[in-house]
C-alpha cells in the first residue's frame, strides 16, 4: 500500500509558522514516497470555530505550495460515522457515562499535570455500565483504560506512556453531543486511508489513546511521528505574546512563501542555510531523522531575515 499522509487544520484559529512546519513535514513525507495527501478540516469543536478560518487555512496551505488529493473533508457532516463508532464501543462495554465536570475532576486530582494534559480522571463514574444512563443531568462517555499500548514513533523511537497516571479513562463523546478529538480523528484517518500521521509532540500522549480505539474498533492504525514544536525565545509554544506569526500576516506583509518554506526547511536541517525554496524542491532532501530533537526557537532575527518584522 502506498503512503497516505494528511493535513488536518482546525478552524479554531489562524494557522501560524508552527503549524506550517508540521504541515510541510507531513506533505514531504507522503509526497517523497510517491504517496497521497488528504486534507481534513477538523471542525467538530463547534464552540471554538472561527468564521472564515477554514477558508483561510486552505489559502495558507496553497500559498505555501502544499497541495492535496481529492476534495477537502470536513468533520461536521460525518457525525453519523462517529455515532456508529460510539454505539460499537457501548456494545462492547468499553465506555461508560460520566457526569463529572471538569472542575470535579480537577478538584479530585492528587498530582500536578502538564499544561496540555488535564488531571488524571479518578474513576468516579467507572462503576457504571454503558446501560446506566443518567437522567436529567449532562454526561459524557469515557473510554475504559485497561492498558497503555507502546508504539515505535518514526521520529522519537520506542515510546511508552502510562495512561493510568497520564489522564486515565478519557472522554470519547462530550456532553455537548459531539465526538471528542480522540474518537473523531481515529474514524477519519481510517476512513481516509491514512497510513502515516505527522504532528507536534504535544500530542504524543494522544497516540496510545488512539491505539486503544483502533484496536477496539478493529481498525488498522497508521504510523505516527511526533515532531518538536516551534517555540518563542522564551521557550514557550507560539502565541500572541511572541508577536504575529500567522501565515496570513506574513502574506499581507509581502513575505514570499518560498522564504517561509526556506526558513522552515533550514530549521529541519534539510538545507544548509536559509534561502528561498519550494516544497517540491525539498522532495529529495526530506529526512525525518535530520530534524533536530529539540524545539525550534523562532527569533525576531530569523523573521527579519525573511523580510518580516511582526
Amino acid at each position: 500500500m502506498s503512503a497516505a499522509g494528511r493535513l488536518a487544520p482546525s478552524p479554531t484559529g489562524a494557522q501560524h509558522l508552527g503549524n506550517a512546519r508540521t504541515y510541510l513535514a507531513a506533505w514531504l513525507s507522503a509526497r517523497s514516497a510517491g504517496g497521497r495527501v488528504v486534507l481534513r478540516i477538523e471542525d467538530i469543536d463547534s464552540p471554538r470555530i472561527k468564521p472564515g478560518a477554514a477558508a483561510q487555512a486552505l489559502d495558507d496551505l496553497r500559498w505555501l505550495g502544499l497541495d492535496w488529493d481529492g476534495e477537502p473533508v470536513a468533520q461536521t457532516p460525518r457525525l453519523p460515522l462517529y455515532e456508529s463508532a460510539l454505539d460499537r464501543l457501548k456494545q462492547l462495554e468499553l465506555v461508560y457515562p460520566c457526569t463529572c465536570t471538569r472542575s470535579d475532576v480537577a478538584a479530585a486530582a492528587s498530582a500536578p499535570h502538564a499544561e496540555h494534559e488535564g488531571p488524571t480522571y479518578p474513576g468516579t463514574c467507572a462503576g457504571r455500565s454503558a446501560r446506566d444512563i443518567p437522567v436529567g443531568v449532562p454526561f459524557a462517555w469515557r473510554f475504559r483504560v485497561t492498558d497503555s499500548p507502546a508504539f515505535v514513533d518514526r521520529f522519537r523511537g520506542p515510546t511508552a506512556i502510562d495512561l493510568r497516571t497520564a489522564g486515565g479513562d478519557f472522554v470519547v463523546w462530550k456532553a455537548a453531543g459531539t465526538p471528542a478529538y480522540q474518537l473523531a480523528v481515529v474514524i477519519d484517518d481510517a476512513a481516509q486511508g491514512v497510513t502515516e500521521v505527522i504532528r507536534g509532540d504535544d500530542l504524543v500522549s494522544s497516540t496510545p489513546r488512539q491505539l486503544l480505539l483502533y484496536r477496539a474498533l478493529g481498525l488498522a492504525p497508521p504510523a505516527f511521528a511526533h515532531l518538536p514544536l516551534v517555540v518563542g525565545e522564551d521557550g514557550r509554544r507560539l502565541a500572541k505574546r511572541h508577536g504575529d506569526t500567522r501565515l496570513a500576516a506574513l502574506r499581507a506583509a509581502g513575505v514570499k512563501p518560498e522564504a517561509v518554506v526556506g526558513l522552515l526547511a533550514w530549521s529541519c536541517r534539510w538545507i544548509a542555510e536559509v534561502r528561498p525554496v519550494t516544497p517540491r524542491e525539498l522532495l529529495t532532501a526530506f529526512r525525518l531523522d535530520a530534524i533536530p530533537p529539540r524545539p525550534f526557537v523562532l527569533t525576531a532575527e530569523l523573521l527579519r531575515g525573511i523580510g518580516y518584522a511582526p
